[in-house]
């Protein structure tokens, strides 16, 4: 992928633009719950406030699928990035038409205004060409910091920048694609990768992709048990992908001529028909009633000495139920060792980055990635719609 234009290199003074941010962020009685995204946009917020421009944002909230729902505007959100910005944040009550247009001319340098959900209109998801242009209309330049949406070809994150140039990436976006793009290029060997999550099917281009530069694959989660079941271990009735059992098998023996470790687990804490009633298993088998819900003692230990030599750490997906208390010890064990042992580890977003926060391990991870599927989707080694419409460096 080629170097991308940098907001650090535009002449902002005076200039509107319109900023892609990612503001996706729960709600909890009408106030935002968590400020994590927010917090992850600041330093361009205030890189572009600093330097005398006119910023229109814009974000999506929630899956409202064409149509404004009051329970996800983002007017929440403006009062909450006003707080973090210690500045007014004017609020527009829509992304297009006069309320959108009389809030951008109305904006001063330095100046904030937040646009209603982008998802409220059926043209950002579809991308359609007018609504791109009605949102390009609002601004002079453009400046994507929503990696999380990176992956997505919408009207906001594609079709503006197509208009707007030139068209840069924020703070966040160069970090995430600095960080990311170590583990494709050269990284630091012994390079591991630890891949959970329920379905193998999600992860197999992942899995090919870096299988030239990862010397060790640690997999947990549901997708354990497909591979477990295609080496006619008994598992239960865990989560499996019936359908791709030969596609498992097939995975590990190319990773084996490869002289790639492939390690699974060698235990399990598994249910015995209800959350409430569950055991830890003696060895890789599960009886026929039993499901698995985290890895066991035993694949704790394996998988933390596999991380030890590590120089290079990839964790896309938990390992277990880790939501529960009762099946999450697998998940923080990991994150703990992983934590402690001196790697570059870089975190694949969504669930695992949920998890990592959830056990107090975020900050003593290298980079915690701000988008699932789209950390997911450029190590996979997929186009990402959203990057490919900036101007190049």
């Amino acid at each position: 992928m080629s170097k991308k234009l940098s907001v650090r290199d535009l002449d902002l003074k005076g200039k509107r633009v319109f900023c892609r941010v990612d503001f996706n962020v729960p709600l909890d009685g009408g106030e935002v719950a968590d400020d994590n995204r927010i917090d992850a946009a600041l330093p361009t917020l205030n890189h572009l406030a600093e330097h005398g421009a006119r910023i229109i944002l814009a974000s999506h909230l929630g899956r409202p699928r064409g149509k404004a729902k009051p329970e996800l505007s983002l007017a929440p959100v403006a009062r909450r990035l006003a707080q973090k910005l210690d500045r007014p944040v004017a609020f527009a009550e829509d992304c297009v038409g006069a309320p959108a247009g009389t809030a951008a001319r109305s904006l001063q340098d330095g100046g904030f205004v937040l646009l209603e959900n982008l998802r409220f209109h059926p043209g950002e998801e579809a991308n359609k060409e007018e609504f791109a242009a009605e949102l390009a209309s609002l601004a002079d330049l453009y400046v994507n910091d929503a990696f999380g949406t990176a992956h997505r070809a919408h009207a906001s994150t594609a079709g503006v920048p197509g208009i707007l140039r030139p068209a840069a990436a924020g703070f966040l976006m160069d970090l995430e694609l600095e960080q990311l793009g170590r583990l494709t290029g050269t990284p630091e060997s012994p390079f591991v990768a630890i891949l959970g999550g329920a379905k193998v099917s999600d992860k197999i281009t992942l899995i090919e992709n870096l299988m030239p530069v990862v010397d060790s694959f640690i997999i947990g989660g549901a997708m354990a048990y497909t591979f477990l079941k295609s080496m006619v271990h008994p598992v239960g009735k865990s989560l499996i992908e019936g359908d791709n059992l030969t596609l498992a098998k097939s995975i590990m023996q190319k990773a084996e001529l490869q002289g790639k470790r492939f390690v699974l687990p060698v235990d399990h804490v598994v249910t015995l028909g209800d959350d409430d009633n569950y055991r830890t298993t003696a060895n890789v088998d599960i009886a026929g009633v039993e499901a698995g819900a985290d890895i066991g003692p035993k694949s704790v230990e394996l998988f933390a000495s596999v991380l030890a030599s590590a120089r290079t750490v990839l964790w896309n997906g938990p390992l277990g139920r880790f939501e529960l208390e009762q099946f999450s010890n697998g998940t923080r064990r990991v994150g703990e060792a992983l934590a402690g042992s001196g790697a570059v580890s870089v975190v694949g977003g969504g669930d695992t980055a949920s998890a990592v926060r959830k056990f107090g391990l975020a900050e003593r991870m290298s980079h915690v990635s701000t988008g699932g599927g789209a950390s997911l989707e450029f190590l996979s080694g997929l186009p990402l719609p959203g990057v490919d419409a900036l101007s190049d460096a």
